[in-house]
C-alpha cells in the first residue's frame, strides 16, 4: 500500500533532488528556522519548471503565527501570478486559536485551489479544539505533529486523529521531528501522509539518496 510523501525546498535543486528520490510531492518555502515563510516569485518559478511534481507554496510572511491580511491577499494574488496552484497557510490569533477570520480571508484568494492548514495546529492552546477549527475551513489537508515539541510527544493525538481523518473529509500529513521508525506505528494507525524536512538531507540540499529510503519505507 503506497502512501504519500511530501517533502519541503529550498530551490529548484531541491524539488528535482525530491522528485528522483520518490516524492509525490514538494512544499516550497524559505527560512526553516521561521518554521517556514513565503518564499521569493523568482524561486517559485523555477521549481515550477525543474518539477512535475504537486508544488505547494508557503503563504507565511512573519515568524510566528500572526496575519497581515492585507499583505497576505496580496501575496498569494504575486504567487498565483507565477504559476502557483496549491498552497499551505494557516494563523493563530493572539488568544493562540485558529484565526478563522484571518485564514478565511486568505483562503478566499485560492479561488478553490487545494491547500495544507500547517502546523499553527500543534502551537494552539487547545489543540483538538484547533484541529477542529483548521477543518471547518476547507483544506484537503491538515500537516501537524500532534505536539509543538514533534511527532514523538504527539504519536497518541496523531493516532486518534488518523482514525478520524476520513470522516472529517481531510489528508492528515504528518510532519515535524519525524523519524524512520515513527513510520510503521503511524501507518498501523491509519496515516498515509508523510512529510519530511531534515530527513531529506544531510546538513545542506535534499539528496534523492536521503529521500528514496523513506520512500521504500512508506511503500513497504
Amino acid at each position: 500500500m503506497s502512501g504519500l510523501l511530501e517533502v519541503i525546498a529550498f530551490d529548484a535543486a531541491d524539488a528535482e533532488a525530491a522528485q528522483a528520490g520518490g516524492a509525490d510531492r514538494v512544499e516550497l518555502c524559505r527560512d526553516l528556522a521561521a518554521d517556514g515563510l513565503t518564499p521569493e516569485l523568482s524561486v517559485v518559478r523555477s521549481v515550477l519548471a525543474a518539477t512535475d511534481l504537486p508544488v505547494r507554496v508557503m503563504v507565511r510572511e512573519q515568524a510566528g503565527f500572526g496575519a497581515d491580511v492585507d499583505v497576505l491577499r496580496r501575496r498569494v494574488g504575486e504567487l498565483l501570478g507565477a504559476g502557483a496552484g496549491e498552497f499551505v497557510l494557516g494563523f493563530l490569533d493572539e488568544h493562540g486559536q485558529v484565526d478563522v477570520n484571518a485564514t478565511r480571508a486568505v483562503v478566499a484568494e485560492l479561488a478553490g485551489r487545494p491547500w495544507t492548514f500547517h502546523r499553527a495546529v500543534d502551537h494552539a492552546a487547545h489543540y483538538r479544539t484547533a484541529w477542529a477549527q483548521a477543518v471547518s475551513l476547507g483544506p484537503d489537508t491538515v500537516l501537524t505533529a500532534g505536539s509543538p515539541s514533534g511527532i514523538a510527544e504527539g504519536l497518541a493525538d496523531l493516532r486518534e486523529l488518523a482514525a478520524v481523518q476520513d470522516a472529517d473529509g481531510v489528508e492528515l500529513l504528518v510532519g515535524g521531528g519525524l523519524r524512520q521508525e515513527h513510520v510503521p506505528v503511524l501507518r498501523d494507525a491509519g496515516v498515509r501522509a508523510f512529510h519530511i524536512g531534515s530527513g531529506a538531507r544531510s546538513s545542506g540540499p535534499v539528496l534523492a539518496e536521503l529521500v528514496r529510503p523513506w520512500r521504500e519505507l512508506i511503500d513497504s
